[in-house]
């Protein structure tokens, strides 16, 4: 059983549908023992960082996902959820986030220049690091597949994490993970094939 967090932000109804898909059984809640019997946990995420990192808090949704992370059941952030994976975002003034991966998330702009549309929609390739081991969610996917993006911020200072990276006027963060914490900034319930493999292989985690 897949527990997809429900703390007020995400369109959780294509995740559902996507894992359903696969043929994996999974449940939107709010419940804190509805999310422990779970054997892995998605944190969903868009919008805002603070708005996002307070809900979650308020919520208690996030002394769970740290509890359930720390006994080692295998979590995805995905978009804003990856996000607040960080140590902090700096959106709107300075947030603290899970710091379950090192890092902290900041504005693409600077990174781009200012021809670039901000934010960063659409299909875009991925990037493996380059004499590291893959990230055992991409074990299935090939050199440039491509994923779909929706993102105005991204994770740096997390060189050691990153498992996965994207163009975009510069080398973007696309996806990172420690141990049993992963996250995608990308949305595989919105890319396709390449998509539903990624979301194959984390729940065979």
């Amino acid at each position: 059983m897949v527990g997809i967090i429900d703390y007020g932000v995400g369109n959780l109804f294509s995740l559902k549908s996507s894992l359903a898909y696969i043929g994996e059984e999974a449940v939107v809640t709010n419940d804190k023992e509805v999310l422990k019997q779970c054997d892995r946990i998605i944190l969903p995420g868009v919008g805002a960082f603070g708005d996002a990192a307070r809900k979650l808090r308020e919520s208690g949704m996030a002394e769970v996902v740290m509890e359930e992370a720390a006994a080692g059941k295998p979590l995805l952030g995905i978009c804003l959820g990856m996000q607040l994976l960080f140590e902090k975002g700096y959106e709107y003034g300075e947030h603290d986030g899970l710091g379950l991966v090192p890092g902290v998330v900041r504005p693409i702009r600077p990174m781009i220049g200012e021809e670039l549309k901000v934010p960063h929609i659409g299909w875009n390739g991925l990037h493996f690091p380059k004499g590291k081991e893959r990230c055992p969610l991409f074990a299935d996917l090939k050199e440039n597949d491509c994923v779909y993006f929706v993102h105005s911020y991204a994770g740096v200072e997390c060189e050691k994490a990153v498992t996965a990276t994207t163009e975009y006027g510069a080398e973007l963060t696309a996806a990172v993970a420690r141990g049993n914490v992963f996250g995608t900034q990308f949305h595989p319930e919105k890319s396709g094939e390449v998509g539903l493999k990624i979301l194959k292989a984390f729940c065979k985690l």
